[in-house]
Order: structure tokens, then C-alpha cells, then sequence
């Protein structure tokens, strides 16, 4: 079975009239999302929201989607100086998540901050 943390995963905030907090969305995996009051914990509600979509859809012998096949493939590669690399490892462990999470989180909030 397809491992859910290989899907690309969208995140946005949601407005005050939406409830607030972040929502997580799976564009390979129609109406999957999860929601949390961190960018973090939306992420991870997704995962869980992912995994428990991949396996009704394999019970009920549904075609499962390949990662990407909506378009990008979600992977990129970036070098980084070894400090920067340790600071990360540092807040992840902080917060509780991997450090992929906190990077796709720490991005997401850059891209949706109105000073960008």
C-alpha cells in the first residue's frame, strides 16, 4: 500500500468565517483534507485523514492515485549550510514533528503571509 506521507500535501490558513486555523489538502486524493489550529497540526490531520482515504479506497478496490499524478511530484531538493540543517532538527524536535513537516509548514506560512 502506497505510504500516505509520499502525497503532496496544500496548505492554506482559513479565514475567521471558515472557523480559523490551517487547512491541509490532498490534490491527488479527492476530498481528502485535515485541519488544526497550527500549520503542523493541520498537516498531520491530513496524514491521518490520507492514510485512513488509501485504505477504504484499496478495501473497497478502488483505483489508488500515484503520488504526483496530479502534476508536480511534491519532492525537491535543496542544500543547505550544516547550521541552518541543525536549527531545523532542533525546532522539529521542539514542536513534536519530522523535520519535512516543519519545513512544509515554516514554507507554507512564508508563501501565505501577506508580505510575500
Amino acid at each position: 500500500m502506497t505510504n500516505e506521507r509520499q502525497y503532496p500535501v496544500e496548505i492554506r490558513p482559513l479565514s475567521p468565517d471558515e472557523g480559523g486555523g490551517w487547512l491541509a489538502t490532498f490534490p491527488d486524493l479527492p476530498g481528502c483534507m485535515g485541519d488544526g489550529e497550527t500549520p503542523e497540526a493541520a498537516i498531520e490531520d491530513g496524514y491521518a485523514a490520507a492514510a485512513a482515504w488509501l485504505k477504504v479506497a484499496a478495501e473497497c478496490g478502488d483505483a489508488i492515485p500515484e503520488p504526483g499524478a496530479g502534476g508536480e511530484s511534491g519532492r525537491f531538493v535543496a542544500r543547505i549550510p550544516k547550521s541552518l540543517h541543525m536549527r531545523l532538527i532542533a525546532r522539529a524536535r521542539q514542536e513534536g514533528v519530522s523535520m519535512n513537516t516543519m519545513l512544509v509548514s515554516m514554507l507554507a506560512e512564508s508563501l501565505n503571509s501577506r508580505h510575500v
